[in-house]
């Protein structure tokens, strides 16, 4: 908008109304431009810039009402405020304009004064909104980068070097005509107690990385970040053995930028060009983005550390009244995981099965242990109780989409494929994939696994009665594709199983070695007292 001189478009078919308009508003500043009505009134927005319309309503050919719908309908306008003035003052004409989009009415005869505050205020208000929209794009502009890096972000499989490479792309040059960007970038990372060096050039239209031995010291406090620009490092305390190792190596080094932190540090040398805080500024904003990347990730790894942690403490208090030995839940886990892989599901999918699966029986924290560790059948209400703690499970886990598959689990993992199941006899694609998945894993656990009421089963006969059946087992009872899948990977459960076995073993034995091999101080609780039997 042309702040000093804006530009009214003023309409209507009666040339005295238009000349009354333009003394109005011509004396207070503004630069009128007539049109005779609603089709010369469109032309002239299609082809100059126009930062009001005051329009008459009652026109031959288009109306003020149709001129104000075509104005606000098209994209390119509908943010120049439309006023009509009009002598028709019953309600349903001013709806009729409303519904067309008119920001403001002004009745017939108008007041001079009226109209000169009207079109101040419409105007101050569109200046507002024209302010706005150019915030919004230089906000866009500077964030451009940070979007693409956003779109890229996986926190999951965040790659700091991946990341680190983007980052020197960026600036980096590339060919002749981008003279004004540096030769060589530098990068500095903590890794552990010890720092290791990256060198960035580009070399036959590709960025080359390469690690570098260097021990230059650089004076940067904990947690101390800074920028800076240098047309002579060489000439700084700080910068000198930087540049006199870089220099042994064969990389000169003319003028330079940089970001320094304890973590990180990006040194951008040799640009062809005087160089200017800005391009240290750029690089800092590079550099802090990249970092917050950085810090996010690991944050989001250790938050996801402590779900797991969490969801594998609450599984395995499912099983304090069971007779599971607790290895049950990770086996499964596994077990799912192996068969979403077969299954060519996304890697964040595996993992999200594998730790949700755990808790596929949380709802047995409501089944009473007596019916847990019955050695017999169960009878008929005992069975009926047993089935509930799919949909208590389910309950537990509740409703958050961060648990969406473990719930999902926990309430269908009972399911059978040809509707047989419990807790709704769902059949087919009707039961979720996780539940599919989870059923054939938890099967072959199962019958692995002694149980109270049963002795264990070796791999090959556990195999045989998944895909053969015994009479309570039946294939028909799981997804064919996920048969398929198991049957496939069936090496891999027998692994898992015999993994577990051992290292269960191997902790019974330190456990053993360490009861026997220490004097144990024992205290006997009497009746009286306490009586200390045992040398400490």
């Amino acid at each position: 908008m042309n702040a000093s001189n804006p530009v009214i478009l003023c309409v209507d078919d009666e040339p005295g109304n238009l000349k009354l308009l333009e003394r109005t508003l011509g004396t207070s500043g503004y630069q009128v431009i007539k049109a005779n009505d609603g089709r010369e009134a469109l032309d002239i927005i299609g082809s100059r810039a126009v930062d009001l319309v005051l329009t008459d309503v009652m026109m031959p050919g288009i109306d003020g009402f149709e001129t104000c719908r075509r104005i606000k309908g098209d994209e390119r306008y509908r943010h120049i405020p439309v006023v009509m003035i009009t002598a028709l003052d019953s309600k349903a004409d001013r709806i009729r304009g409303i519904e067309a989009g008119a920001d403001e009415f002004l009745a017939k005869p108008y007041d001079h004064c009226e109209v000169l505050a009207r079109v101040k205020m419409l105007l101050r208000t569109k200046q507002l909104d024209n302010m706005l929209d150019d915030s919004y794009s230089n906000i866009h502009n500077l964030t451009s980068f940070g979007n693409r890096i956003m779109t890229s972000f996986r926190p999951a499989g965040f790659d700091l070097m991946l990341q680190i490479d983007s980052l020197a792309g960026q600036i980096i040059r590339k060919d002749a005509d981008s003279a004004g960007r540096p030769s060589t970038v530098l990068v500095r990372i903590l890794t552990g107690n010890s720092y290791e060096w990256y060198r960035y050039r580009y070399d036959s239209r590709e960025l080359e990385r390469s690690a570098i031995d260097l021990h230059a010291p650089l004076d940067i406090s904990a947690g101390d970040r800074s920028s800076c620009f240098c047309k002579n490092p060489a000439s700084l305390p700080q910068f000198r053995p930087l540049v006199e190792c870089l220099t042994s190596r064969g990389i000169a080094v003319g003028n330079m930028t940089c970001y320094l932190s304890d973590m990180a540090s990006v040194f951008a040398l040799n640009y062809g060009r005087e160089v200017t805080q800005f391009d240290a500024t750029v690089l800092e904003s590079l550099a802090m983005q990249t970092l917050f990347f950085m810090h996010l990730a690991i944050q989001i790894r250790e938050s996801d550390d402590a779900l797991a942690y969490t969801v594998h403490s609450l599984a395995r208090a499912s099983e304090a009244n069971d007779e599971d030995t607790g290895d049950h839940i990770l086996r499964v886990g596994e077990y799912c995981a192996i068969v979403a892989g077969r299954l060519g599901l996304g890697e964040q999918w595996v993992q999200s099965i594998k730790l949700h699966a755990t808790l596929h029986d949380v709802g047995k924290v409501h089944t009473p242990s007596e019916i847990l560790k019955k050695p017999g059948e169960l009878d008929p209400e005992e069975w009926t109780i047993m089935k509930l703690h799919t949909m208590k499970g389910a309950k537990i886990i509740g409703d958050h989409p961060k648990f969406g598959i473990a719930r999902q689990i926990a309430l269908s993992h009972h399911e059978r494929w040809d509707g047989s199941g419990y807790p709704f006899g769902l059949s087919g694609e009707e039961i979720p994939l996780e539940g599919r998945i989870m059923n054939i894993a938890d099967q072959y656990d199962a019958l692995r696994n002694a149980r109270v009421y049963k002795p264990p089963l070796d791999h090959a006969t556990t195999v045989k009665i998944i895909t053969g059946g015994d009479g309570r087992t039946l294939p028909q009872h799981f997804d064919p594709q996920v048969l398929k899948a198991f049957i496939a990977t069936a090496p891999l459960f027998a692994a898992v199983y015999e993994n577990f076995a051992d290292t269960a073993k191997q902790s019974e034995r330190v456990s053993n070695t360490l009861a026997t091999s220490s004097q144990p101080n024992e205290i006997a609780f009497r009746d009286q007292g306490l009586t200390a039997i045992g040398a400490i």
